[in-house]
């Protein structure tokens, strides 16, 4: 007979790491998946990610778990690398959690559940959500403000109770027992037991999730990025190995950056902060440049453009210009002369081209540019006088340009 829930072995041992456990059904999915009658694997659920493995047999065969998920119906389903060969409803199994994987989770969890508590503690900031990701978890905080310096004291108070390697227990108690414990959070009424995690004398919250047995085993905990969100603030942090990991990718790259700027790692940021200031002086300088450039090729491009019917038509393809460079220089024509039709053209990476023309002048721009990047592909537009576009290539573009001077030509 089949059960209506999956016996939860981690529910009381989140370090039981192996189990024997049968196979009840074979779900009807596209992706190959089991449901066993107890399994240790937790499940994605409360802001903590599935545990992986594998499953093996009696017939040597080893089945790859790649992700695990909770059922509506309270059943845990169990997805598979391959397609089961020799597995059914009755089938004995031996499960095998990844260690590694799971106590990086125990670390992290735990760890949320002291922060969460360290927010509550001194500044009266619950907790709303909890997510933990393949680099970093987060925590969304309901408070309006968040200072740098409540954000490392509750970092400074969370590490404190870390190092006293405080008892981390699991107690199972009634839904109107909970409401008279104090607990951090109430979750919805969903079941009549529940099950608390116990952080002696610091914090109890209600929690299906995997944790150590004494604070401790979460080694330390790292905060690491704050932002605004639309409800609160979002705290990132890392625990454990993983901030281990992370603080000395940290270090490293603050080495070699300060290699770069011949500097201590310590004075980065003001070597940042100079080589910023520094890069916009240079644009400034360059943009001017850039107009000086622009203002004479248009006094050269117009002084040398013979008149027909009343207006210049300046035809000009560069090889070595980009997009902004042609756009300046197009504005300047059409300015330095009242009667002026620039179309021009650039065959650097990536191609682009700029249609201009004096204000008080027939033709359009934009059905222009339509026109051509019709010839050459790509994509663009704009008003009546002022156009650009970028084709897929440069080849075709001076052939383009000269038909659409001889088309607008008397």
């Amino acid at each position: 007979m089949v059960s209506l829930m999956t016996d939860r072995l981690y529910y009381h041992d989140s370090f039981l790491y192996a189990f024997d456990a049968q196979v009840e059904a074979i779900p009807e999915n596209p992706r190959p998946a089991v449901i066993l009658d107890r399994t240790a694997f937790y499940p994605t659920s409360g802001g903590q990610v599935f545990d992986t493995g594998a499953i093996s047999t009696g017939t040597n065969e080893d089945l790859n778990v790649t992700e695990v998920v909770e059922a509506e119906d309270g059943r845990v389903i169990h997805y598979l690398e391959a397609p089961p060969k020799n597995i059914g409803p009755g089938t004995k199994i031996h499960g095998q959690i990844d260690p590694t994987r799971r106590r990086d989770h125990m670390q992290q969890h735990t760890g949320q559940h002291v922060l969460s508590a360290a927010f509550v503690r001194l500044y009266g900031m619950p907790t709303v959500s909890f997510h933990m990701g393949n680099d970093y978890c987060s925590i969304d905080l309901d408070t309006p403000t968040l200072t740098k310096d409540q954000v490392e004291q509750a970092e400074r108070l969370a590490n404190e109770i870390i190092l006293e390697n405080r008892p981390v227990q699991i107690r199972f108690v009634t839904r109107d027992a909970a409401g008279k414990l104090g607990l951090r959070k109430i979750p919805p009424a969903e079941r009549d037991e529940l099950r608390l995690i116990d952080i002696h004398e610091f914090d109890l919250n209600a929690c299906g999730g995997t944790h150590v047995n004494q604070t401790g085993q979460i080694g330390c905990i790292l905060l690491r990025k704050t932002e605004k969100t639309r409800q609160g603030w979002r705290v990132e942090f890392v625990c454990g190995k993983r901030a281990v990991a992370i603080a000395r990718r940290d270090y490293s790259t603050l080495v070699e950056s300060g290699g770069l700027l011949s500097s201590h790692i310590w004075d980065v940021p003001q070597q940042v902060r100079k080589v910023q200031e520094e890069s916009r002086s240079l644009r400034k300088a360059r943009e001017q440049v850039l107009e000086e450039v622009a203002d004479l090729y248009a006094t050269r491009l117009v002084a040398e453009t013979l008149e027909s019917a009343g207006r210049k038509i300046v035809v000009r393809v560069f090889p070595d210009r980009d997009l902004s460079f042609i756009k300046l220089l197009g504005q300047r024509i059409v300015r330095q002369s009242s009667a002026a039709v620039a179309l021009l053209g650039t065959t650097s990476d990536p191609a682009a081209l700029v249609f201009a023309q004096s204000v008080g002048q027939p033709f359009d721009m934009g059905a222009l540019m339509k026109e051509a990047l019709a010839r050459l592909g790509g994509r663009g537009g704009g008003s009546k006088d002022m156009a650009q576009g970028g084709p897929r290539q440069a080849d075709g573009v001076e052939a383009a340009l000269s038909e659409i001077a001889r088309q607008l030509a008397p």
